[in-house]
C-alpha cells in the first residue's frame, strides 16, 4: 500500500510538470518577406547613403531628379556604378571664395600703347569667335542629325483595366495613372528600352521596375506580385514584365509613371487614346 501511494504521487507530481511547462518558441524563416530586415529606400535632405540594391537610377527616381544630375554632381561615370556606404550628393554644393583685392604701387601703362595693343589685337580675336561660332553651328548640326535618327519613342499602354486615378499636377498629387483589374494580369513594357531597376526597395513602390527608354525618359510599373525581368535586360515595346499585384497598395493595380529628364510628367500625353 506504501508503495502504491508514493508511485500515485510521483505521478501526480510529473503529470504537473508537464501542464506547467513553457511552449517552445515558433521558428520563423528569416528568409521570409514578413521578417527581411532589409531597408527601404527612403530619401531626405541633400546626400543618401548607398545601401545594398540600390542602383543610381533607383535613387535618381525616389528623389525625383535626373539620374545625370546625380552623377555628374558625384564625378560618377557610366555604366554609373555605385557601392554600399557611399555617400551620393542630392544637390550641389556651392563654395564660397572670399575675393583678394590687389594693390600695386605700380603706374599703369599708358593709354596710348593700350590702344596700339588693342588695335592690333582686334582682329585675330574677331577671327577666333568667328572659327568658335562656326565649330558650334557644326556641332550643334550634327547633335540635331543624331538625334533625328533616334526618332521618337513609340508608346503602348502598359496593361489592360480600369483606370481609376489620374495624374495630377498639384505638389502632393497623384505622380502617375493606376490602373485596376485582377491579380496576375500581364504588365507589358510600354516602349523599347533598358530595365535599370527590379526590385522592392523603394518604399510605397512595392515589387517595381523601371525602364530607361532613351537619355531623357523613363517609365516605372510598381505594385506588381512578380517581376519577369532581371536589371540590365533590354525590353521591346509590348513584352510582359511582370504580373499585376497588390504590393505596398491597398489595391490590386498598376502604377504608372513616365519621368522626363527626372521630372514627373503625365502619362495619358504620351499613351495611345
Amino acid at each position: 500500500m506504501k508503495l502504491r501511494l508514493i508511485m500515485i504521487i510521483f505521478a501526480s507530481i510529473v503529470a504537473s510538470a508537464c501542464t506547467n511547462r513553457i511552449a517552445p518558441a515558433p521558428v520563423v524563416n528569416a528568409s521570409s518577406s514578413q521578417t527581411s530586415l532589409k531597408q527601404k529606400i527612403n530619401i531626405s535632405g541633400n546626400s543618401y547613403r548607398v545601401n545594398a540594391g540600390d542602383t543610381l537610377y533607383s535613387i535618381a527616381f525616389h528623389a525625383k531628379k535626373d539620374f545625370r544630375e546625380i552623377a555628374r554632381i558625384n564625378g560618377i561615370t557610366k555604366p554609373f556604378v555605385i557601392f554600399p556606404g557611399q555617400i551620393i550628393q542630392l544637390k550641389e554644393t556651392i563654395k564660397k571664395t572670399k575675393s583678394k583685392r590687389i594693390y600695386s604701387n605700380k603706374k599703369p601703362k599708358s593709354t596710348n600703347k593700350l590702344q596700339k595693343n588693342n588695335k592690333t589685337l582686334k582682329k585675330p580675336l574677331d577671327q577666333k569667335k568667328q572659327q568658335e561660332y562656326v565649330e558650334k553651328q557644326a556641332s550643334l548640326k550634327s547633335a540635331q542629325k543624331a538625334k533625328a535618327k533616334t526618332g521618337t519613342l513609340v508608346w503602348q499602354w502598359p496593361t489592360k483595366g480600369q483606370l481609376i486615378t489620374r495624374f495630377s499636377n498639384k505638389e502632393n498629387g497623384y505622380k502617375g495613372i493606376q490602373i485596376k483589374n485582377k491579380a496576375g494580369t500581364a504588365i507589358l513594357a510600354a516602349a523599347d528600352g533598358l530595365v535599370v531597376y527590379a526590385g522592392s526597395a523603394l518604399r510605397g513602390y512595392g515589387q517595381l521596375i523601371i525602364v530607361q527608354h532613351n537619355d531623357d525618359y523613363l517609365s516605372a510599373y510598381a505594385h506588381n506580385r512578380k517581376l519577369l525581368v532581371k536589371e540590365k535586360q533590354k525590353v521591346s515595346a509590348g513584352q510582359k514584365i511582370a504580373e499585376m499585384g497588390n504590393t505596398d497598395s491597398k489595391t490590386t493595380a498598376l502604377r504608372f509613371e513616365v519621368r522626363f529628364k527626372g521630372n514627373s510628367v503625365n502619362p495619358l500625353k504620351y499613351l495611345p487614346r
